[in-house]
């Protein structure tokens, strides 16, 4: 049903997220998540008899690569962007 969500659990998702909401947006909110839930009631119209579960949308086969490790780069050629370098290090502000 498209009224299942109110003001409250609104302020409860949002304090859960950590984000200030307006008593504007508080109303907003609560309308645009009634709408969201009224349009996935929808699904539950569908027939889906005889369907399948769909598990990955993708039916290609999944062959994994070998898993090694291997330098692939030296040292100097990792360190040649740094903005700070000592010896073989990046070097980095001190925190505190």
């Amino acid at each position: 049903m498209a009224d299942q969500i109110g003001l409250k659990d609104v302020r409860h998702m949002a304090q859960l997220s950590r984000l200030y909401v307006s008593q504007e947006e508080e109303a907003l909110f609560a309308d645009q998540f009634a709408k969201i839930l009224g349009y996935m009631d929808i699904l539950n119209d569908v027939d889906v008899t005889g369907v399948e579960p769909l598990y990955n949308p993708v039916s290609h086969l999944f062959v994994p690569r070998e898993d090694c490790a291997k330098r692939t780069r030296t040292h100097e050629e990792i360190l040649a962007n740094a903005p700070k370098a000592s010896e073989q290090y990046f070097v980095v502000p001190r925190i505190v």
